[in-house]
């Protein structure tokens, strides 16, 4: 599934679609950064490529989107390992690229002449409502690195709280897209990026919570 997928009629959104599929390219592969998972060597023995790739394609059954969940995380694989830590870490980082996506291409939607008032409208709030989403991102995979130490469970909390939010970010801004009073073909981008994002987060989420209950058991 791509982000942002278009199938516009307009070069406006044969441009968006192409700066996505860029995107995502960026995507596949693990990358430096306070927001995405530390580049690891890989090691022999359980932590092998092979067993690191059904380890993220089992654990990617839990979602409910198994097959984007695997599709999203392979390119994470010498990273991930066997760690179900890393494995949620690697989700939630991305979810915020592709959240970082959606932003760019909202910006591009709104700077386009010719929109109604109320898609204006619609379209900064999503905005908003999508930086909100990458904050609380950013600050859910800081809280990772504190699950480490003591205190598991009140660092556990606030991140499934936090990534709870940016799902809810987004629910609000498809919100404000309902109705039929709406450019059909604005209406579909960005509904294509949200509801990705949507997804993503899920995954994120479900992974959280499955790291979550291993701890407890």
């Amino acid at each position: 599934m791509e982000a942002c997928r278009s199938s516009s009629l307009s070069s406006f959104f044969a441009i968006v679609a192409l700066f996505s599929l860029l995107v995502l390219t960026t995507n596949a592969e693990p990358s430096s950064g306070s927001d995405s998972p530390t580049n690891a060597e890989p090691s022999s023995g359980s932590d092998s490529p092979k067993n690191s790739t059904e380890f993220i394609k089992t654990s990617c059954q839990v979602t409910r989107y198994p097959r984007l969940c695997s599709d999203s995380l392979l390119g994470y694989v010498n990273t991930i390992k066997t760690s179900p830590t890393e494995l949620a870490r690697a989700a939630m980082s991305v979810t915020l690229a592709n959240l970082r996506s959606t932003s760019a291409v909202l910006s591009s939607i709104l700077a386009r002449r010719g929109l109604k008032p109320r898609e204006v409208d619609a379209t900064k709030d999503c905005i908003e409502n999508i930086s909100d989403s990458v904050d609380d991102l950013k600050k859910s995979l800081k809280e990772v690195d504190y699950l480490k130490g003591p205190n598991f469970d009140f660092h556990m909390s606030n991140l499934q709280t936090w990534v709870s939010a940016a799902m809810t970010g987004e629910d609000t801004c498809m919100d404000g897209f309902s109705g039929h009073n709406m450019n059909g073909n604005v209406k579909m981008v960005i509904r294509s990026c949200v509801v990705k994002d949507m997804q993503l987060t899920s995954i994120a989420l479900a992974l959280i919570n499955t790291l979550s209950s291993a701890q407890a058991a």
